[in-house]
Order: C-alpha cells, then sequence, then structure tokens
C-alpha cells in the first residue's frame, strides 16, 4: 500500500548561487540572468523600505506569542516592531518581486508596498513575474520602456532647440 503524501507545510524555496551572488530561489537567478543578458543594471536585494515604523503599543493585550504557543497572558505595553520590505531588483525605473508561490503574509506586505509608493510619489514600475516566461516578459517590457523613453527624450531636446 503506497502512503499518501500530504503538504507538509509552505513551499520552500530552493537557494542558489551564481555570479558570486546568493539567490533565495532558482527563479531570482533566471531573472538576474534575464536583466544581465539585456544589459539591464538593477540591484539585487539591496534597497530595504520600511513600510511601518516601529511603535510603543501601551494598552492591555492578552494573547499566546505570534506562534501559539506559551501562556495566555498580557503582552502589551510593549515595543512593536517595524516592517519592512525588500524588493528582488531595484533598478533606475521599476522594482522587481519574482515570486513563485506567495506565503500567506506577501499579499499584505505587497499591498502596504504599493500603498508606500503611493504616498512617496515613487514612480517606478512594479512587477511580480511568477515563472520564466513572466521574467522574460518583464524585461521585454523594460526594454520597450526604456526605448520609449529615449525617443520622448530626443522628442524634447529637439523641441527646446526649435524654441
Amino acid at each position: 500500500m503506497r502512503k499518501i503524501s500530504r503538504k507538509k507545510g509552505p513551499v520552500t524555496s530552493k537557494v542558489v548561487s551564481y555570479d558570486g551572488i546568493t539567490f533565495k530561489s532558482g527563479l531570482e537567478k533566471y531573472m538576474y540572468k534575464a536583466l544581465k543578458d539585456a544589459n539591464i543594471p538593477a540591484e539585487y536585494e539591496k534597497h530595504t523600505f520600511e513600510l511601518l515604523p516601529s511603535f510603543t503599543f501601551l494598552n492591555d493585550c492578552i494573547e499566546r506569542q505570534a506562534n501559539s504557543k506559551g501562556d495566555f497572558i498580557n503582552r502589551g505595553n510593549k515595543k512593536v516592531l517595524n516592517l519592512k520590505y525588500t524588493p528582488d531588483f531595484v533598478g533606475d525605473s521599476f522594482i522587481i518581486e519574482t515570486k513563485g508561490r506567495a506565503n500567506d503574509a506577501f499579499p499584505l506586505r505587497w499591498k502596504m508596498f504599493k500603498y508606500w509608493m503611493t504616498l512617496a510619489c515613487d514612480n517606478r514600475t512594479l512587477y511580480k513575474p511568477q515563472n520564466q516566461a513572466e521574467c522574460l516578459k518583464t524585461v521585454e517590457l523594460i526594454l520597450k520602456t526604456k526605448t520609449n523613453d529615449k525617443k520622448e527624450t530626443k522628442v524634447s531636446r529637439s523641441t527646446r532647440r526649435t524654441k
């Protein structure tokens, strides 16, 4: 009789190294190679954004620890740590987050990051490819945006000369 395998929790990505960089997943490595092959400069996990500052929660809060262990006691009147987000790749005009399968916390963090970008008036384009085909499409879209930006720059320069 065959044993039925069951899901054992969240998907764990395989850590891989390439060009002296340790990537948290094969999809991140694939995105890095695609950007590099297209000569698109981007930094890997170099920028961290603070989405929510730390604060002191002054009320009582009767609860267990975050992992549901420990005693059901007052855990209030403490400092709550800030919430940060580090995207995979950051370029001059784009931010890329490669996500094969998101964990349960990611959608909320992603939504908060979009809100942070809105408040900060950050006009970079966000990309969230979830497979290799979408990584290639992301590179294609970035290259298309770059060529459109160059055309607009040439037009604005020639417009200035004629005035």
